[in-house]
């Protein structure tokens, strides 16, 4: 039931099955949000639970509710070894009740019994939860996925857009120098045109005037100042 509740509201990637801690200790399951781990391990003390309502007198009852907080409070204490910060872990973990009626007889009758298993749980920063009380949790979490998704989709657009930054200072840079080799290629045009055009007037003239005539020392260059 755990593992189909988490099946069904998270995406695979954020949460693991039986999930094993360094120190060998494995928990029914592990929550992924970001880098942190949010311990669950599921308890179900259902014998004395049905010891509570199978019994026949008040005193018989009150006796099997001790011998149920006793029970919850030794769960309390195993889920309570699965907190290990140094392990990447939130400090608090999940104690997944799977039964409603359970879960309303550990913390919301309004027995002392009952709520000294409920003061027990927050010193010890384990929350217990039922299958409703546990969806409403995952809804949550999945809020914050999408949060820590936003947030890192606005990440790599500002990273794509520093990149798009660097990349158009380059190509300015690149324009900026085609440009004067272009500014200095159409000025040496323009000057070779000039040349070309004189070059061209000098060929007419000496085909129209006769050798003799032509002037001595004719294969004068042209320079520029022409």
């Amino acid at each position: 039931m755990l593992e189909r509740l988490l099946e069904n509201i998270l995406p695979s990637q954020n949460y693991s099955m039986q999930y094993r801690f360094s120190n060998g200790n494995i928990v029914d399951a592990a929550i992924h949000i970001g880098d942190k781990i949010v311990p669950v391990d599921a308890k179900f003390p259902l014998e004395d639970f049905e010891r509570i309502v199978a019994a026949e007198s008040e005193k018989e009852q009150t006796a099997f509710r001790r011998q149920f907080v006793n029970t919850m409070k030794r769960h309390i204490d195993n889920v309570a070894k699965y907190i290990l910060p140094d392990e990447k872990t939130f400090d608090f973990a999940l104690m997944y009740i799977p039964a409603e009626n359970v879960y309303y007889e550990a913390i919301l009758c309004g027995q002392s019994e009952v709520s000294e298993i409920y003061t027990y749980s927050l010193e010890k920063r384990v929350i217990p939860v039922s299958p409703n009380s546990f969806y409403a949790y995952l809804q949550a979490i999945v809020l914050g996925l999408k949060g820590l998704h936003y947030e890192k989709a606005a990440g790599d657009i500002y990273a794509y857009v520093s990149r798009l930054q660097k990349d158009l200072g380059n190509f300015e840079e690149d324009y900026r120098t085609l440009g004067g080799h272009i500014r200095h290629a159409a000025v040496k045009y323009e000057d070779a045109d000039r040349k070309l055009g004189r070059f061209g007037d000098r060929l007419r003239l000496a085909g129209e005037t006769s050798v003799e005539k032509l002037p001595e020392g004719s294969t004068e260059t042209i320079d520029e100042g022409e």
